[in-house]
């Protein structure tokens, strides 16, 4: 699928006329779920869980038969400053463990019946060092949007973006900063495991990126601060709104991402919900600054999409309740 935009200007565009869930849909979906057999609100978040998504399908009745998984990786100049426990050469190797079906996305995506698809962004060519340069060009910026734009099905009914980049829990960080507000000790966490001294470089580079660009717009913001794979993710999560399919939020980098779409229009996170927290210490404040509540807390910090894959289980078992079960009708049991 060709991404609709080919400057920043467009993508800003299609981003101000979002589309809306389907009204009739959600009041279908309420409808059946009122007679369900079972006590008002037994099912908990799944009954909510489940309207939300029939909205966004436009299916008071719906099923999920078509899930993707899409992982984005990139390389980050932002290395250069110490800020990460691994080199920047893993990056390419982890891609290659991904296509050799090696890595734990690979095998949660398979137990949840996901297709899984991997784009890897000019690793060769590693963003600069937001330290001392912007970390991406305009055209650069466009670039990974329309890679994430591209790389989602139409036809895929439920969307996971997942990442990939050795530094990017700072690009992360010192977006979320740009974009909520703080210092890099508000947002820099352990990530791959740094000790204190590493943790004080994440400090201190996010703390330097705020200072040398001015990050007042969320694009601009992610121009300067983010990564490809950051960028791509959000490219990917604007075409699943413009295709109405519902999007499950993975850990700290990805909610940086759509912090961006968050930034850009009030109801730009609609179509997602959290499928986890993880330990990166800044996530819950994220979330919270999201608006969003995580279905799971099983103390995952692998990134990959991993924790947003374990969520697709969730989802399905509250679209398999609400469009299985019978109605006190159907099934003749008295609802009195």
């Amino acid at each position: 699928m060709t991404a609709p935009f080919t400057t920043l200007a467009d993508f800003r565009a299609i981003f101000a006329d979002l589309t809306a869930p389907d009204a009739s849909a959600i009041a279908g979906a309420t409808d059946r779920n009122g007679q369900l057999t079972k006590p008002q609100g037994a099912l908990g978040r799944l009954e909510d869980l489940a309207i939300w998504y029939a909205g966004w399908r436009g299916n008071p009745r719906p099923a999920i038969t078509a899930p993707q998984v899409i992982i984005f990786a990139g390389n980050h100049g932002i290395c250069a400053q110490g800020v990460s426990a691994f080199p920047p050469e893993v990056t390419a190797q982890m891609v290659a463990n991904f296509d050799h079906g090696g890595a734990a996305i690979n095998q949660l995506s398979k137990a949840a019946g996901a297709r899984m698809d991997v784009h890897a962004l000019s690793l060769e060519t590693p963003t600069a060092d937001f330290t001392q340069a912007p970390a991406m060009t305009e055209a650069e910026l466009v670039s990974a949007l329309q890679t994430g734009w591209s790389a989602v099905d139409p036809a895929a009914d439920l969307l996971v973006t997942g990442e990939m980049g050795i530094g990017n829990t700072t690009s992360a960080a010192a977006l979320a900063a740009a974009l909520f507000g703080g210092t890099g000790a508000d947002w820099a966490g352990r990530g791959t495991g740094v000790d204190d001294a590493g943790l004080a470089r994440k400090v201190a580079a996010v703390d330097a990126g705020l200072a040398l660009h001015d990050v007042a717009d969320p694009l601009e913001a992610l121009r300067c601060l983010g990564g490809r794979e950051i960028a791509a993710m959000a490219g990917a999560m604007a075409a699943a709104r413009a295709h109405r399919i519902p999007v499950i939020l993975d850990g700290f980098i990805c909610a940086a991402a759509a912090g961006v779409l968050h930034k850009l229009h009030p109801a730009g996170l609609d179509h997602t919900v959290a499928g986890h927290l993880s330990l990166e210490g800044a996530h819950q404040t994220l979330l919270d600054a999201l608006g969003k509540q995580p279905l799971l807390s099983l103390g995952l910090r692998l990134g990959e999409g991993s924790g947003a894959a374990l969520a697709i289980t969730i989802l399905q078992g509250a679209i398999a309740c609400h469009s299985g079960m019978a109605t006190f009708a159907e099934a003749g049991v008295s609802d009195a």
